[in-house]
C-alpha cells in the first residue's frame, strides 16, 4: 500500500507520494531531505508516534497508520552555506561510526523489501546525464567526502577547498577516465555535491568528464540485525536504469564506509579515509596506487572473481611479474 503525506515546512506545502508502507520513518526523512535540503539528523516531525512516544526512524509507516495526504508540521534548518559543506558534518561522523560487516553474517541483497526499494529507485529517481555513457566502458562510482575530499577539516584552515582536496585526485580520474565511465555518489543533496565538484575543479575539467551524478536520495535504507536502519548505495539503481552499459561483472565503487556497499559488497572497494589535509596532504598517495589497480582490472572482461579487499595484494603480484 502506498503512503501519501504532505510536509509542512517553512510556510510552504511539499506533497510526498512515493513511499509504502513497508519504508520507514527514516526514508520520510530522506524524501523530505530530498525536497526541502534539511538533513534528516535536522528534522523534528510532530505528530508522528507510537504509544504515545515519538516514532523512531526504523519504525515503518505502515505501522503509523496515516491517513492519505495526512499533514505533517517539520521543524529544522537546512545548510545554508558553502562553509557548512566545507566544514564538520553535523552531529555525527560516519567514518567514526562505520563498522565492519564481516563481523556478522548479513544478508540483505536479495530481501524483497530491499528489492523494491531499488525498484522504486529505478522508476522515480530522475538522474541527469552530463556526458553519455560510453560503449564498452567500465563503470567506477566515487564517494565525495574522506574518499575524494577532506570533510572534516574547517575550510577557514585551508586557503580554499583545493587545500581539502586529496592528492593526485585529477591525475586519477584522468588515468580512470581512460577505461571508464566516472558516476560522483555522495551522501548528500544534489546542491552540495555541485558545490564541491566545481570547488575541487571537477565539472570542467578538460581531461576527462563525469557521466552523472547521484545524491542521497538515490539511496535507500536496510535493517541490519542489532544495528537497526542503516543507509546504503546500492549499485542496482544504476544497473536497473542503464543495464545496456553497466553491470556486476563491470562495476567497481570506491567509498570509505563500508556499509555502503551491503547491496553489492562484491562491487565495493573500501577505501583509506583521507583526513586531516594540512598534515597528511604530503603522504597520501591512496589515489595514486588506487588508478594502478584500476588499470589492471580494466584488462578483465569481469570483475566478479576480485576480492577488493585484497587490492594491494593484487596490484603487487601484478607489478612484480
Amino acid at each position: 500500500m502506498s503512503v501519501s503525506v504532505i510536509i509542512k515546512w517553512g510556510g510552504q506545502e511539499y506533497s510526498i507520494t512515493t513511499l509504502c508502507e513497508e519504508d520507514t520513518v527514516f526514508d520520510l526523512k530522506q524524501s523530505i531531505k530530498s525536497l526541502t535540503g534539511v538533513l534528516p539528523e535536522r528534522q523534528k516531525l510532530l505528530g508522528l508516534k507510537v504509544k504515545g512516544k515519538a516514532a523512531e526512524d526504523d519504525i515503518k509507516l505502515g505501522t503509523l497508520k496515516l491517513k492519505p495526504n495526512t499533514k505533517i508540521m517539520m521543524m529544522g534548518s537546512r545548510e545554508e552555506s558553502l562553509e557548512d559543506v566545507l566544514g564538520p558534518p553535523p552531529e555525527n561522523d560516519d567514518v567514526i561510526n562505520d563498522f565492519d560487516f564481516e563481523e556478522e553474517v548479513i544478508e540483505v541483497e536479495n530481501r524483497e523489501e530491499n528489492l523494491a526499494k531499488i525498484a522504486r529507485r529505478v522508476k522515480d529517481y530522475k538522474v541527469e546525464i552530463l556526458n553519455p555513457p560510453r560503449e564498452g566502458k567500465r563503470l567506477l562510482v566515487l564517494d565525495v567526502d574522506y574518499t575524494l575530499f577532506d570533510h572534516k577539516s574547517c575550510a577557514q584552515c585551508a586557503d580554499s577547498g583545493q587545500e581539502l582536496m586529496r592528492p593526485f585526485l585529477h591525475e586519477f580520474l584522468t588515468s580512470a577516465y581512460e577505461d571508464y565511465d566516472i558516476v560522483i555518489w555522495s551522501a548528500t543533496s544534489m546542491k552540495w555535491i555541485e558545490a564541491k565538484m566545481k570547488v575541487l575543479g571537477v565539472t570542467n575539467n578538460p581531461n576527462y568528464k563525469i557521466t552523472f551524478m547521484l545524491d542521497s536520495a538515490a539511496m535507500i535504507t536496510v535493517h541490519i540485525p542489532k544495528r537497526g536502519v542503516v543507509e546504503v548505495k546500492p549499485l542496482g539503481v544504476i544497473w536497473g536504469k542503464y543495464s545496456e552499459f553497466y553491470n556486476k561483472k563491470n562495476t567497481i565503487m570506491f567509498d570509505d564506509i563500508g556499509r555502503n556497499f551491503l547491496m553489492n559488497p562484491q562491487n565495493g572497494l573500501k577505501v583509506r579515509p583521507f583526513m586531516k589535509a594540512h598534515l597528511n596532504r604530503d603522504k597520501d598517495r591512496e589515489l595514486f596506487k588506487l588508478s594502478q589497480y584500476l588499470k589492471e582490472i580494466a584488462k578483465l572482461e569481469d570483475f566478479s572473481d576480485l576480492n577488493h579487499k585484497h587490492w594491494e595484494r593484487y596490484l603487487s603480484k601484478k607489478q612484480s611479474q
